[in-house]
């Protein structure tokens, strides 16, 4: 089977790991222990950030940042139904209301024009994710937020190494999300990261990941425990030098297969719009005129071919049973994408003829 993702570990994460095991220093009282602290500075540096507040988790980086945005119990923060649960569980975690709203159908990210509709006295802050690696258009959305006074808080944890404008993805939000789940195109397994170039916000997130202390049993503020370890830390200051190679080995893969696919007229096949470079976390494409079952079929033929391709995401957040109480929303665009995407895998470990070969089944199932 070819997996739709595959971690890319070799003997220098095991020499990283094995070296913090041997030290005895595996984490730290306040989350800052030495390499995680270096893993913060490398990291920030890398996406053009003044700060890095590493964590657990991608989702405790966003709880945190909305949390330490001082988003709460009656706001509304709105984002896109097209995403990964935990970009709106952390909405609800802080007690403020989801708001969803529609996607661009060629890209798959939010909607400005959905999103200036959405706002309301209630609304605080607009979080857009960049899907399956691509930026959203984070210009006019910056715009919007300056106009109405709100925070951006941006989930980029698909986007390692992405670029918007010629800058790295992050840089137009006030708070940026990053991901190193297993399936990511850098990874320390699990773990997360903020990154943002106010020093108030880093300073106070870094209280608020270790109970809220500034220094060891005086808490601040209320806080949790999302620390970071240092074993993973480790493997993310490794995993982070790699990242550009891992990066233009996924854009080598997407252009073979735009190449091979191409020729299929009933085919959506993934683009980088201009002024954006995508990193390629999941090559996606959409079958036109099918209807869901169809696309369900093709998946399940493609998995039978050996082809470990996946739907992302077939069950919009707004859809699911808990989430629908927050009200009833018509997402046309949202839901058209989600029965008709499939994602294949582009990762570095996928060869130039396993390339060819995922091509040729597809074009094989929907001419």
């Amino acid at each position: 089977m070819i997996p739709i993702n595959a971690p890319q570990i070799g003997r220098e994460e095991i020499d990283a790991v094995v070296k913090v095991m041997k030290s005895g220093a595996l984490t730290h009282g306040l989350g800052a222990g030495v390499m995680v602290t270096k893993f913060e500075k490398e990291f920030a540096k890398f996406v053009e950030a003044k700060h890095g507040v590493a964590v657990n988790t991608g989702t405790s980086a966003l709880h945190l940042s909305l949390a330490g945005s001082g988003i709460g119990v009656g706001d509304e923060v709105i984002l896109p139904s097209f995403t990964f649960v935990a970009t709106a569980e952390v909405v609800v975690m802080t007690g403020a209301k989801p708001v969803f709203v529609d996607i661009n159908p060629d890209t798959y990210t939010v909607s400005s024009k959905a999103v200036e509709k959405a706002i309301t006295k209630k609304t605080k802050a607009i979080m857009p994710v960049d899907l399956y690696g691509l930026p959203a258009d984070m210009q006019p959305l910056r715009e919007i937020a300056d106009k109405h006074g709100l925070k951006i808080v941006e989930d980029a944890a698909q986007a390692h190494g992405a670029t918007y404008r010629g800058k790295p993805v992050g840089t137009l939000a006030n708070v940026a999300c990053w991901s190193f789940y297993g399936s990511k195109n850098m990874t320390t397994g699990e773990g997360g990261m903020v990154t943002t170039n106010d020093d108030e916000t880093a300073e106070k997130l870094s209280f608020m990941r270790s109970h809220g202390e500034k220094e060891k049993y005086n808490s601040l503020m209320l806080g949790h425990n999302y620390h970071m370890p240092e074993i993973q830390a480790a493997i993310g200051c490794v995993q982070l030098k790699k990242l550009p190679k891992f990066v233009a080995q996924r854009s080598k893969n997407a252009r073979r297969l735009t190449e091979r696919l191409a020729k299929a007229r009933s085919l959506q096949l993934p683009k980088e719009p201009k002024g954006c470079t995508s990193s390629w976390y999941l090559y996606t494409i959409r079958m036109k005129n099918a209807k869901k079952e169809q696309r369900d079929r093709t998946v399940e033929k493609l998995k039978r071919k050996g082809i470990g391709a996946e739907v992302y995401y077939k069950n919009p957040v707004h859809l699911m049973s808990y989430y629908s109480k927050f009200g009833k929303y018509r997402l046309p665009v949202t839901e058209k994408a989600a029965a008709q995407v499939l994602s294949l895998p582009v990762h570095p470990g996928v060869t130039a003829e396993q390339a060819d070969f995922i091509s040729e089944a597809v074009l094989h199932l929907v001419k």
